[in-house]
């Protein structure tokens, strides 16, 4: 497949592989560079470097190699099992564990895990990239997910989803002292226009994004809140939390790129999910308790709470 541009007044002086990340997103950063580095991008039809700054009027010319028939392989790698019957599976997923795979992370996802345990036993709706699975969770997020067994399964989880049915509670350390005991966020979510790679709260044309809130303990510079999802966009409760001025502790996406916790990724947890059983129609709920950094964090601030107390 090929692709051609001509680079604007107002691309003048960018770069081409920043041009080239707006113009072919969600295509990664990492594949376009792939791309340069292949000789399959061109510039005024000479093969051209991804730092080379554009001209007005240059022809930009990519050429993108079809897509190959994906094989996902499966692998033995733990699964932490919460409830499993012929219809779903419910795992806790631990920090770290990739959903499913993209580029940069072929192998070693959930997805290889289920295809092991479950003997490929798993709904196809979702394409041979994603088998049994109806929602994600962010790499660095721990706790409940669901994946599902059958197409029966996945289209009754995915309308309770849609219909904002099923039940979702974190768990969530941001930063700052929340003054109000709970709130909501009610604020579109779409595409961050000046980096693709991120989302933005009231952005035009974004998808409607609910988040209620509650304060389930304060600390010094720091609060520890319970967040329910009304609808479920890309990373909506990190989003709406950095949106009202209080970002997730270790999120160096949404806030600040100092670390103090020594953190690897956000303090968030889906702590519960909820849901109708597709094939019994028995409400049925599961949680995961807080993972070990997780707990040693709260324990943490409140022995920082405790000994700025002994000192006042």
């Amino acid at each position: 497949m090929n692709r051609s541009f001509t680079a604007a007044a107002t691309d003048a002086g960018q770069r081409l592989d920043v041009f080239l990340a707006e113009k072919l997103a969600p295509m990664t950063r990492s594949h376009i560079q792939k791309l340069i580095k292949d000789g399959m991008v061109s510039v005024g039809g000479t093969p051209a470097r991804g730092s080379r700054r554009l001209l007005e009027g240059e022809l930009i010319e990519a050429e993108i190699p079809e897509p190959k028939d994906a094989e996902i392989l499966p692998e033995e790698i733990p699964l932490d099992i919460l409830y499993e019957d012929d219809d779903v599976i419910l795992i806790n997923k631990p920090k770290g564990l990739v959903v499913h795979p993209a580029a940069g992370h072929e192998e070693g996802t959930l997805v290889n895990a289920l295809m092991h345990h479950c003997r490929g036993g798993l709904s196809g709706i979702n394409g041979v990239l994603r088998p049994g699975i109806v929602h994600r969770i962010d790499r660095d997020t721990t706790g409940v997910m669901i994946a599902c067994k059958n197409d029966l399964a996945h289209n009754s989880i995915a309308e309770q989803l849609k219909e904002h049915s099923s039940t979702r509670r974190y768990r969530a350390l941001v930063s700052g002292v929340l003054k109000e005991d709970e709130g909501t966020v009610d604020a579109p979510i779409g595409r961050d226009p000046l980096n693709r790679k991120k989302m933005k709260s009231g952005v035009p044309n974004g998808k409607r994004a609910v988040t209620h809130y509650r304060v389930l303990e304060r600390f010094r510079n720091a609060t520890y809140v319970e967040c329910v999802l009304e609808t479920g966009r890309t990373h909506q409760i990190r989003v709406h939390m950095a949106s009202i001025g209080h970002p997730l502790l270790g999120d160096q996406v949404y806030g600040p790129q100092k670390n103090p916790w020594h953190l690897e990724g956000q303090a968030l947890h889906a702590m519960t999910f909820g849901f109708v059983h597709p094939t019994t129609g028995e409400y049925m709920e599961f949680s995961a308790p807080l993972p070990e950094y997780f707990e040693k964090l709260l324990a943490s601030l409140r022995a920082q709470c405790l000994a700025l107390r002994a000192h006042s």
